[in-house]
């Protein structure tokens, strides 16, 4: 995917006088104006990288166009915030400066109420309304819309604003929390978004946001995207605007992804950018690398290692054992998917409370997502590691048809630290299975010191394979190497007495 370069901010005036930032990024014949949430920065914002691919994401099939809302980031800062009905000016102004007749309207957040508004309002200039992680109404009493975002903890949020007691991270992209670089990124941002006063009026004007009394008036069709762990704006907020809708006679589709973040770019950003492009172009782009600004690679031969642009990720940066468990397991699985209720069972293996466990295979899988960048594909019943994001050394290693290549492409037995797992013993044991099979082909048509190490790294991987204890035995006899031979001999009738086999007699080991 082309990198964009920051694009020029433009200033549209409203009939007020007031002056709103916004920024017009990519080409295209479909346009998408990006209804802000409670506070942003737009220059600022691609500081980000996440932010930064989620922009030019957009920019392969749209034209994007986000702006700030007066009162926050780049437009007119004053602490006179205007109420919803006001803002649906904000959004013309942007239209008609950047020469859009008409459009799609992306309402995130906050900013949802906003864009139905705009929608009942002005039906001939609106193509379509997404509403990402919002609703037709976000204050309390609208079907579970408190959720984590009561009055106690909007308090918490006002008072910590863009300070190191901030709680933004925490409640808006939960799977991020642990990555203290991007905390302390955010709060400078928020700092950048809105003053603290700003914040508290903002607060207080979005309880009374509410245009669930428009509904019957919009024409145009709906996408909602929502993550059903969202803290913020809980699932059935957008369920509720969905059957409202619905009983309006409108076109509507609810896309509910999984994950517990607030912020679109946090996590599964393919998996909404794809919707929103099908929602607005009718198809999606053929495009299978374009999410792979890094380069992740899975090591499970040997060892257990994840490499980002060729650093391996530190333990720390996994948030638990249980994100690291749940990898391996889906790389066992060789793209195919697992049941979430066996994953379950693998993380908490004496704990059979599916239900509520769900939420917290979410979190764990949220946490594998910001590790690998995405590289996750889910549904409600199963989860698969997508092999075509991520470089599996194991997958590489089977794609070999060369025994030299399949034998030196081999660095250790398959996740060596989970040999006592079922899950884990299948694939293992195929690993063993076909090196084994490959050094005894290349051994039997090599000379006899490569014959030899040959066999040595065959036991390395297997000690109890018979065969090669016999043929390394042999080898060695023939080349009249006795002292190494007896040796070789003793640890394969150790082995055999492991496992209860009778050791072939010493004289009868001979080529």
């Amino acid at each position: 995917m082309r990198e964009h370069a920051v694009p020029t901010t433009r200033f549209a005036r409203t009939p007020s006088g007031s002056s709103i930032a916004y920024q017009v990024i990519g080409e295209s014949e479909v346009s998408i104006v990006s209804v802000p949430p409670m506070a942003q920065n737009i220059e600022m914002a691609w500081e980000w990288p996440a932010i930064r691919r989620m922009f030019e994401g957009f920019a392969t099939f749209c034209r994007f166009v986000p702006f700030d809302k007066r009162g926050t980031g780049m437009s007119n800062r004053s602490l006179d915030i205007p109420r919803l009905d006001e803002r649906v000016d904000e959004l013309s102004a942007v239209l008609d400066d950047a020469g859009l007749d008409h459009a799609f309207l992306m309402g995130t957040s906050e900013g949802g109420p906003m864009t139905l508004m705009f929608a009942a309002t002005y039906p001939a200039r609106v193509q379509g309304v997404i509403l990402e992680s919002s609703a037709a109404w976000l204050g309390p009493g609208s079907e579970g819309s408190s959720g984590g975002w009561d009055g106690e903890t909007q308090e918490r949020f006002a008072a910590g604003w863009g300070t190191s007691g901030s709680i933004t991270v925490d409640l808006f992209a939960p799977s991020l929390a642990g990555d203290e670089e991007f905390r302390r990124w955010h709060q400078r941002y928020e700092r950048h978004a809105a003053s603290r006063d700003a914040i508290g009026a903002l607060i207080d004007l979005s309880k009374e946001m509410d245009a669930r009394g428009v509904l019957h008036r919009v024409e145009c069709p709906v996408l909602l995207l929502h993550r059903v762990g969202d803290r913020v704006v809980p699932i059935d907020s957008s369920r509720e605007t969905c059957r409202l809708l619905r009983s309006n006679g409108v076109d509507v589709e609810l896309v509910e992804m999984p994950g517990d973040d607030h912020f679109l770019y946090a996590a599964d950003l393919p998996l909404a950018l794809g919707a929103i492009e099908r929602f607005t172009t009718g198809s999606v782009s053929e495009r299978t690398q374009m999410w792979r600004t890094d380069r992740v690679r899975i090591v499970t031969m040997g060892r257990f290692d994840v490499f980002v642009d060729d650093r391996p990720m530190p333990t720390s940066a996994w948030g638990s054992r249980r994100a690291r468990t749940l990898l391996k397991r889906l790389v066992a699985a060789r793209g195919h998917a697992v049941t979430r209720d066996e994953l379950i069972d693998v993380l908490w293996p004496e704990n059979g409370d599916i239900e509520r466990l769900g939420p917290r295979l979410s979190v764990q899988l949220s946490a594998v997502r910001r590790i690998l960048r995405g590289g996750i594909v889910a549904d409600r019943a199963s989860v698969r590691l997508d092999l075509d994001h991520v470089d599996v050394d194991i997958e590489t290693w089977f794609d070999l048809a060369d025994d030299a290549a399949i034998v030196a492409g081999h660095h250790g037995a398959f996740l060596p630290d989970d040999r006592y797992e079922d899950w884990a013993a299948p694939l293992r044991h195929e690993v063993s299975a076909r090196f084994g099979a490959a050094v005894h082909r290349l051994a039997e048509c090599s000379g006899a010191p490569d014959a030899i190490e040959l066999w040595h790294r065959a036991l390395g991987q297997d000690p109890y394979d018979e065969r090669s204890h016999r043929s390394l035995v042999a080898t060695l006899r023939a080349e009249a190497r006795l002292g190494e031979a007896r040796s070789a001999y003793q640890s394969y009738v150790a082995a055999m007495d492991d496992l209860g086999v009778p050791p072939t007699a010493w004289d009868e080991l001979a080529l």
